[in-house]
């Protein structure tokens, strides 16, 4: 063969390599970019879930009659309860009814809110508790604080809100709640730093009572067994972390306070354990607004000197106690966080969140959605 036929083939593999090369980068940008597109998809599709899970409007307490006939499907069920505007989606409540295995549904006249968790919906509809049954009905929003849970007990029963803060912080209703449900009420209640000792204890969920004089201590109660009987089944993973029930409705209510419909609790679970690992004071605002006793949009440099045990940056650890209730959805991400290596969140204004590993990140990305660019002088 003539080195000039040599030189040709040679050239021609070349090409034939070159082209091979250009095809794999094209097929690998392609499988690259439909990778990222399914990904976010995917995150998409778990914050429209949440959110859609989440209550129509946590604040909105007024009932609406909603009636079931005979032989309803869950489609069926679904469908009335999105045309009431109760839930935000027929078909993810259908989905987590089937998800969940409930069943037995029972027909008749109920009243719902838009602030009922889907479980609380889902547990009215199975226990057949009939409108016309119901004397006295509220709703308990999850990370609601002692004081509001008094303010809907007021809205909806002859007691004041006064009433209520007394009762609960009666020392014996209190010895009364530890001798029934010791498992739950314990002696970590009593330190001298716990603002009040039931905080954290009164479960978030819908409370029908037959009776129109049904007592105070009835209601209250009824609260501390429903928190009482949703921990139970943690027992054994709080045992193998060496955790006590407070340590975990503490840790519980701080995501609660920190979470909204549409964040990953898990993952800013993990963001807390990560500092405590690395003995890091949590830094978490709702601790600090619980310190001042009050709501503010806005938590300035001066707030975040107060000095008491609740303040998460002066302190570090978790603080004396629970600063809220918080539902089974932050109970479970603070048993199981994700494995992650972020030590800090932010949560911009339109409620996403963004997670850092440095403060430098942090600070870029505070400076990036909140902020803005710092002005040069």
């Amino acid at each position: 063969m003539k080195q000039k036929d040599h030189q040709s083939i040679h050239k021609t593999l070349l090409e034939r390599q070159e082209e091979a090369k250009s095809i794999r980068k094209i097929v690998l940008r392609i499988v690259l970019a439909a990778a990222i597109v399914l990904a976010a998809a995917a995150i998409a599709g778990v914050i429209y879930i949440q959110n859609a899970l989440s209550p129509v409007d946590s604040s909105d307490q007024k009932q609406i009659k909603i009636s079931i006939p005979l032989g309803s499907s869950v489609s069926g069920i679904a469908a009335e309860l999105k045309d009431a505007g109760i839930i935000k989606d027929a078909r993810v409540f259908k989905y987590y009814v089937k998800f969940k295995n409930e069943t037995n549904f029972q027909a008749g006249d109920y009243l719902l809110s838009k602030s009922m968790t889907m479980d609380d919906m889902i547990e009215l509809l199975k226990t057949g508790k009939l409108s016309e049954d119901v004397a006295i009905q509220f709703t308990v929003p999850e990370g609601h604080q002692m004081a509001q849970i008094a303010a809907v007990i007021e809205n909806n029963t002859e007691y004041t809100k006064e009433d209520v803060l007394k009762r609960l912080q009666d020392p014996k209703f209190i010895e009364l709640m530890k001798k029934k449900y010791p498992d739950t009420i314990t002696d970590e209640i009593d330190k001298k730093t716990v603002k009040y000792k039931l905080e954290g204890y009164l479960y978030p969920a819908t409370y029908p009572f037959e009776d129109p004089k049904t007592s105070l201590d009835t209601i209250l109660e009824k609260m501390i067994s429903e928190t009482d009987a949703r921990i139970k089944p943690y027992l054994p993973q709080m045992k193998e972390k060496k955790w006590s029930v407070h340590y975990f409705l503490t840790m519980s209510s701080i995501i609660e306070e920190e979470a909204t419909g549409q964040v990953d609790r898990q993952k800013i679970a993990s963001v807390f354990f990560n500092r405590l690992k690395a003995g890091m004071p949590l830094q978490t605002d709702p601790t600090v607004l619980y310190a001042l006793g009050g709501h503010k949009d806005r938590v300035t440099y001066k707030d975040l000197k107060v000095s008491s045990p609740y303040n998460t940056y002066k302190n570090k650890g978790l603080p004396p106690g629970p600063i809220a209730n918080s539902g089974t959805v932050s109970m479970e991400a603070a048993l199981q966080p994700d494995n992650t290596d972020y030590l800090y969140f932010l949560a911009a204004p339109d409620g996403t969140v963004y997670y850092s590993r440095t403060l430098k990140e942090h600070n870029q990305l505070k400076e990036k959605h909140i902020t803005g660019p710092r002005e040069k002088s």
